[in-house]
């Protein structure tokens, strides 16, 4: 049969096949990231907000995200010599999406700039390159953190951070002083300790001759270890300490990093996770001896930030692809997104990624607010809070948007499937769910005055609806002495304070009909266990979907 022929059968004609996402403007196009950024107070950042959402929304920048993670990186233990060498390789389009986010500052500009809203114009700037391909935001989140800790140890500080704070990403394999830039990355997690930091076994012994530390040891998950220095916790003689360990070390060698193997994950395919042996590595120590863990955890609550970021970003990017899709497919005799059981749970659908978006700028906005008293006090519950809740949340709306596709959504040819596999990675890193909650827990018992701001919070939309109120004020009531609750009955008391948060910011920024059906659905009736779409009554369907289209879409010619 000819070739003609063939093409003519019916069975080769294409149709009822949504069209490709085109072009659109990442943060301009959408309603709620360009929302955020007035009322997080970013208003100054929103022109270069603008100007990197129109270069993050070409379809050929998202391409470079499948081709990251299609291609893993490699590592390369020695030379053809034999000579250790312990590099990583990386595909191309690996340092093409980290030439742009170190450009866009993504790493490091808020401590370097001192407009106001920088750390919320970042968070920004963070879900929209998270919608693009989330795995090389690793080693951007781990040197926007790092700051925070280098700036305990001045005469460090003043080396490195330079180096760190410029925007041109150098991807050469050569001592950080003859790079052009450099990134960060952190050591922490080992074999028998996991999330509990006091079982660390790597050893730190003073170097008499050059002020340095030897390191001996191990860690069990380093993650992004092409890195050109890492914040690393050892153990010396006055307890764990916190350490900084270059790549290289002064005299130009390379430093004693032994890189084992790179993990096989279920996502997060892009970024290398490594094991590594300490060898007498030389690093340099940050801070008092002995008071490692909490230097290195004010690192980890900036990367909670991001995982939040990252788990919110991506449930934005689930919805976007499950609207489109569901606007162009027909079924049954009308377009899916007409079907009244698939209304229901893209609105469901929706609603959960806004708050979560909503919820995470609210907190990227407290840490510019480094010097309010009530602003730290609110951050400091609602950081372990927020990632709790939205990583949590994350998954099922990830496994609802790839049914919503169909067979499609679960095929490596459409972008929901490398969704779902990065979710999980969010709520594990920097501390799982228990210990999130257990962390809030500690932080209401130690810092009343967290409890206070919560309520302030509360209070600022008192009236919005009779379930609302019932309902922070039950929260309040078990707050009012968290000593005397039960350490069990914390995963439900920090998913309450998340979701009342979402619910009072949402009465305060979001349109009326959006807040008004988040508080129907999520405290007014009963939801069957969170299932999305199990939601009853009357909303703004249509208003509510307009959120969720984003640009315009790709036409065959």
């Amino acid at each position: 049969m000819s070739d003609a022929r063939v093409a003519s059968l019916p069975t080769h004609e294409v149709t009822n096949q949504p069209p490709p996402r085109g072009p659109a403007n990442l943060f301009r196009d959408d309603p709620v990231l360009s929302a955020a950024a007035q009322w997080a107070g970013a208003g100054e950042h929103v022109r270069g907000l603008a100007a990197f959402g129109e270069v993050l929304g070409d379809p050929a920048i998202a391409e470079l995200g499948v081709l990251a993670n299609r291609n893993p990186p490699v590592l390369h233990a020695f030379d053809r010599q034999g000579f250790r060498v312990d590099r990583v390789d990386f595909h191309p389009a690996w340092h093409e999406l980290l030439q742009l986010s170190v450009a866009q500052g993504l790493h490091a500009a808020p401590w370097a700039d001192a407009t106001p809203g920088a750390h919320a114009a970042r968070a920004l700037g963070m879900m929209m390159m998270a919608r693009i391909e989330a795995g090389h935001l690793c080693p951007i989140s781990m040197s926007y953190s790092a700051v925070a800790t280098l700036r305990h140890e001045p005469a460090l500080a003043d080396v490195w951070l330079p180096r760190l704070f410029s925007r041109d990403y150098d991807s050469t394999f050569a001592p950080a002083a003859d790079k052009r830039g450099v990134l960060f990355g952190m050591a922490m997690t080992e074999k028998q300790g996991g999330s509990d930091l006091r079982r660390i076994t790597t050893r730190a012994v003073a170097d008499g001759t050059s002020g340095m530390w030897r390191i001996t040891g191990h860690k069990w998950f380093t993650s992004a270890p092409m890195c050109d220095a890492f914040l690393v916790l050892a153990r010396s003689e006055g307890g764990v300490s916190c350490y900084l360990m270059p790549r290289w070390t002064p005299d130009g060698r390379l430093n004693g990093l032994r890189f084992q193997r790179l993990k096989d994950k279920l996502g997060n395919r892009s970024n290398a996770s490594s094991e590594v042996e300490f060898a007498d590595a030389l690093a340099w120590r940050i801070g008092e001896e002995g008071r490692g863990i909490p230097l290195i955890l004010e690192m980890g609550n900036l990367t909670r930030l991001d995982s939040a970021l990252s788990g919110a970003a991506l449930m934005q990017q689930c919805v976007h692809e499950a609207v489109h899709h569901t606007t162009y497919r027909e079924a049954f005799g009308k377009r899916l997104v007409e079907q009244p059981l698939m209304r229901r749970v893209l609105v469901d659908m929706t609603l959960e990624a806004e708050a979560a978006v909503t919820l995470c700028a609210q907190l990227a906005a407290l840490y510019d607010a480094q010097d309010d008293e009530e602003a730290t006090a609110l951050r400091r519950l609602l950081t372990p809070a927020t990632k709790f809740w939205v990583c949590k949340r994350g998954p099922q709306l990830a496994a609802e948007a790839m049914e919503a596709l169909g067979g499609n959504g679960y095929t490596e040819d459409f972008p929901l499937a490398r969704v779902y596999r990065e979710m999980p990675v969010n709520a594990i890193w920097e501390g799982s769910g228990n210990v999130l909650c257990l962390d809030a827990r500690r932080v209401a018992i130690r810092h009343p005055e967290s409890i206070e701001a919560l309520a302030g919070v509360m209070a600022a939309v008192a009236g919005a609806s009779e379930a609302f109120d019932a309902a922070a004020s039950a929260l309040l009531s078990e707050l009012a002495d968290p000593g005397a609750t039960d350490e069990a009955d914390w995963r439900h008391i920090t998913g309450r304070i998340a979701l009342l948060v979402q619910a009072a910011l949402l009465v305060r920024h979001a349109p009326a009909h959006v807040a008004a059906a988040f508080l129907a659905t999520r405290l007014e009736n009963s939801v069957n266990g969170g299932l999305p779409g199990c939601i009853r009554g009357g909303m703004a369907d249509e208003d509510i979907l307009a959120r969720a289209h984003l640009g315009r879409h790709s036409t065959r010619e």
